[in-house]
């Protein structure tokens, strides 16, 4: 029990995969999921494994209230007790608005913005029963929900109207849960990425992404791994640390 866990949603490749490891390197089990590559998740286990981590890796619909209930509670019932929450999994939509199908639009706010959601309605009740099995002080967080937000929901981008709608209203919420859970010793805080070197962004050309790096005052992307860091540094932060959207963009905006 003394073991803490950590539950990451989108865990099969990019900022999920790399959390995944960074908090298995720091000790941590780890329940994750992901929505269609379980041969990427078959291979994630075999490095937990090769790591010692206990773990817990299932495949299905974040969007489906009823999967993202079954999957937060397997894992609290799996480690007896959730710790962090890594809302992560996401999709990207680029185009016109009058070019986008309500299929389109739904996708796109119910992956990024419904699943987290669901995770944290689902989750919350575990993190809450930290508070009656630890004796901590004021300043440990009982439970941390951890969102992975974007630039774009701090300052909208042409042609990605829903993606940028879906993660300002990720920002909105994780503001509004941070006040409403504080009294319960719950942080919420969220990391708005800049241009992460991941598969959504490798979908640019060569021009394309030579124009980003170029508008980035660090003249880079940053790795998965950094992210991770990040989310493992914001982690161990004080339980007063909450309710903020931090710009993890090396200086984009």
């Amino acid at each position: 029990m003394s073991q803490k866990t950590v539950l990451i949603t989108g865990a099969s490749r990019g900022i999920g995969r790399a959390c995944a490891l960074a908090f298995a390197r720091a000790g941590y089990a780890v329940a994750g999921c992901c929505h269609k590559r379980t041969d990427l998740l078959d291979s994630l286990s075999e490095e937990l494994t090769a790591l010692g981590t206990p773990h817990l890796l299932l495949s299905g619909e974040l969007a489906d209230s009823a999967f993202s209930a079954a999957f937060v509670n397997r894992a609290a019932e799996r480690f007896g007790h959730l710790d962090v929450i890594i809302n992560n999994a996401g999709v990207s939509h680029i185009g016109l608005l009058t070019d986008m199908t309500d299929t389109m639009w739904d996708n796109v706010l119910s992956s990024n913005l419904s699943s987290a959601f669901y995770c944290c309605r689902a989750a919350i009740p575990h993190l809450l029963k930290n508070r009656d099995r630890r004796n901590h002080a004021p300043e440990e967080p009982c439970g941390i929900i951890l969102n992975v937000s974007s630039v774009w929901g701090c300052s909208g981008a042409s042609c990605e109207a829903a993606y940028s709608a879906s993660k300002a209203g990720l920002n909105a919420l994780t503001e509004s849960l941070a006040k409403e859970l504080a009294p319960s010793g719950i942080a919420v805080n969220a990391l708005a990425c800049g241009v992460i070197d991941t598969d959504m962004n490798r979908s640019f050309s060569e021009e394309e992404r030579a124009a980003l790096r170029e508008a980035i005052p660090a003249n880079r992307f940053a790795s998965p791994d950094e992210v991770a860091k990040a989310l493992l540094l914001l982690s161990q932060m004080p339980a007063y640390l909450t309710g903020q959207v931090i710009r993890f963009d090396g200086g984009f905006l």
